[in-house]
């Protein structure tokens, strides 16, 4: 519910911006935990050095992308936050 007393729907069959938001803070999230397991599994002789570069290196791309996408949200709050009203 918003502000004004208005429940927000996406329309059937899309993804809400929250949903969205929330699905791709969940990959980054799965993916660093994926990286971290794969970093343990190397120093115990479990992993070859190739899987955990991979499960590293998608991990640091996931958490770009989250940290991308977080700069753009606040760079467009305080675009907005200067509007004038």
């Amino acid at each position: 519910m918003s502000a004004f007393g208005v429940t927000e729907t996406a329309p059937a069959g899309e993804m809400s911006f929250s949903e969205a938001m929330a699905n791709v803070s969940m990959d980054a999230i799965n993916k660093v935990k994926q990286g971290e397991a794969a970093a343990l599994s190397g120093v115990d002789g479990q992993a070859s050095v190739q899987q955990v570069v991979e499960a590293v290196m998608a991990a640091e791309a996931s958490v770009r992308t989250a940290v991308a996408i977080r700069d753009k949200v606040v760079a467009a709050y305080q675009e907005i936050s200067r509007m004038t009203i």
